[in-house]
């Protein structure tokens, strides 16, 4: 006899504990995942909506945020641009300013979250939490960034895209290793830095403009242009946050802009966020995807998840899973084509 539970509708697909497999695969393990709970049933279903969004030929925006580049995620963030797993980068300033640093053969350092801030001061050595780097050094990539930008030319102003870009290429001329700004240039990806000046960055043209007397100009307003003329253009949209902060806000702005040049409210069909924040404080980092859908930022219908769990436990496992499992879907998918001059031209397959 079969026994009817009060609520059975609520009761109707067990947990599968996990065993111990030694031979499965991280695609395999997620696989898993998808019948546990908690964060590890959300980061498997991260990996099925990012499936999904190559798939269906939505164009791919990725957000990047917090020190995963001093953290070891550089070559991950480069291949996911080298094969198109993205189609677009908007990313902090930090993060921009560690690659150029690894990419002019420097390092980052594992350190010891114990060891006195006061003796690292007094030896040059700059502290990214459990990670250690060269003062010297980044006062030499700062006069590196200042040199480029004071070799520009000064006639008009440049949006954060263009920048990029032409960093990328020139650190092309010198690099003996790929890194994300040599993989957007050479793949045609395009990078956002909204914040720019709120980094290195900003610190190294600053100096550069006191004492050079450089008149280097940013234009970032023409970088929300381009965001929202890329949204209104495509067909669909899927969004990839790896924390918050600004890249998270400028890419959900992007469907406002959009909405401004189409005069349709349409929102990111498909969103995946891996965040440590927490929505109670307000902060819209770890803001929940409905919050999205009250700005028209999101589609009504839109398929979304929010993984929180530290983005360099995340982001391995759902990149080197996707290496495995979105071979199909990138055969078959049509990118979006960027003409890269002073304004960027989209061209839609």
């Amino acid at each position: 006899m079969i026994r009817r539970l009060k609520g059975a509708k609520y009761l109707t697909k067990p947990t599968q504990p996990l065993n111990v497999d030694r031979d499965r695969s991280v695609p395999g393990l997620l696989e898993k995942m998808e019948h546990i709970s908690f964060q590890g049933r959300n980061l498997a279903l991260a990996h099925q909506v990012w499936l999904q969004m190559l798939a269906e030929n939505a164009l791919v925006v990725m957000g990047l945020s917090g020190a995963l580049v001093p953290a070891g995620m550089r070559r991950l963030v480069s291949y996911l641009i080298k094969n198109r797993y993205i189609d677009v980068l908007v990313c902090t300033g930090a993060n921009l300013y560690h690659d150029l640093h690894e990419t002019l053969g420097r390092h980052h350092y594992i350190g010891d979250t114990t060891t006195s801030d006061a003796e690292l001061q007094e030896q040059m050595v700059d502290r990214i939490y459990d990670t250690f780097a060269s003062e010297e050094e980044f006062r030499e990539a700062n006069e590196w960034i200042g040199g480029f930008a004071a070799q520009l030319d000064n006639t008009h102003a440049y949006s954060t895209r263009e920048f990029l870009h032409l960093l990328g290429r020139e650190l092309s001329e010198i690099a003996t290793e790929d890194g994300i700004l040599t993989s957007a240039y050479k793949s045609r990806v395009p990078i956002f830095c909204p914040a720019i000046s709120d980094s290195a960055f900003g610190v190294s043209i600053a100096i550069s403009r006191i004492e050079k007397r450089n008149p280097f100009q940013f234009d970032v307003i023409q970088d929300v242009v381009e965001m929202g003329q890329i949204v209104s253009k495509v067909r669909s949209t899927g969004v990839i946050y790896f924390g918050g902060g600004t890249p998270k806000n400028f890419v959900q702005q992007s469907e406002t802009a959009a909405s401004a040049l189409t005069g349709q409210t349409r929102g990111h069909k498909y969103a995946v966020q891996v965040t440590t924040d927490t929505p109670h404080y307000g902060g819209y980092s770890g803001a929940d995807f409905d919050q999205a859908q009250a700005f028209g930022r999101l589609a009504k219908n839109a398929r979304s998840v929010t993984v929180r769990c530290d983005a360099t436990i995340a982001l391995p496992l759902l990149v080197t899973s996707l290496s495995q499992t979105a071979s199909k879907a990138l055969r078959t998918r049509k990118r979006v084509q960027f003409i890269f001059a002073r304004d960027l031209t989209i061209q839609v397959p």
